[in-house]
């Protein structure tokens, strides 16, 4: 294989990161075929694990379905459930939770009676996907690939410092500023959301409404309303300028 100039693939060793054999309260799936129409209506919440040289470190993600932005990271030493909260309270104290819905798997973490005290003491209500069925969760998924992709296996991490220094800047400063995502119009995450949030303080906006899929978690655009709001008389009316609607189209 050598003289031939042929390298041999490295299979990589797949480490479990979900605990759901436990006896902890279970959650019904509260997204499937849900419509959203803006940002704070959908988070998921997934651990992903990366290689260092004497071990892994693992990493807690919480992702806005709508924005694709990050909300919310940890990252720790083992898989313990303050690794997921600490995420969780990162993302409340920056978001909105009123209208909210807080999607993961059965993993321990999740079900946890700490997890989901924080999550019912702002309000927040609870999703969970079904044992055994990772498309239910790939929204975290997704991200996860794009972050070993784009990130972990362009660089030897060899110490947890060194995924320390790493992660946050992949994550705040390249994945939620300046990746582009054909789902928000060739838009990063972060851009997206100001978007969205000019056009309604303008009184023009659009309301872009999006279906979640059980298909790989996939988004279908359902249809796109643009609207402009007028004052006549002291009374503030909407009129519709456009409207367009389509179906069967993923991203």
């Amino acid at each position: 294989m050598k003289e031939m100039g042929i390298q041999g693939r490295i299979k990589r060793k797949y480490i479990t990161t979900t605990n759901s054999k436990h006896n902890n309260k279970i959650y019904s799936n509260l997204i499937k075929d849900k419509e959203l129409t803006g940002i704070n209506q959908v988070w998921c919440a997934d651990i992903t694990y990366i290689r260092i040289f004497n071990g892994f470190v693992y990493l807690a993600a919480i992702i806005d379905i709508y924005s694709r932005k990050i909300v919310g990271y940890a990252i720790g030493k083992t898989l313990s459930s303050k690794l997921a909260i600490t995420a969780l309270n990162m993302a409340i104290a920056t978001r909105k939770t009123n209208n909210l819905i807080h999607h993961s798997d059965q993993g321990i973490q999740y079900t946890s009676k700490d997890y989901i005290k924080i999550l019912k003491d702002n309000g927040i209500r609870i999703s969970m996907s079904a044992k055994g069925n990772p498309y239910d969760n790939a929204f975290a998924e997704s991200f996860f690939k794009t972050l070993k992709q784009e990130e972990v296996y362009l660089w030897e991490y060899k110490t947890f410092s060194d995924v320390v220094e790493r992660i946050p800047y992949f994550i705040l400063d390249v994945y939620n500023k300046k990746r582009l995502h054909s789902s928000l119009g060739y838009r990063p995450p972060e851009e997206y959301e100001e978007v969205i949030g000019k056009e309604r303080l303008s009184g023009m906006h659009g309301v872009l409404r999006l279906k979640v899929s059980n298909l790989r978690g996939s988004l279908h655009i359902q249809s796109f309303a643009l609207y402009r709001e007028e004052t006549v008389s002291g009374e503030t009316t909407t009129s519709l300028l456009m409207r367009l609607t389509r179906s069967g189209n993923r991203f």
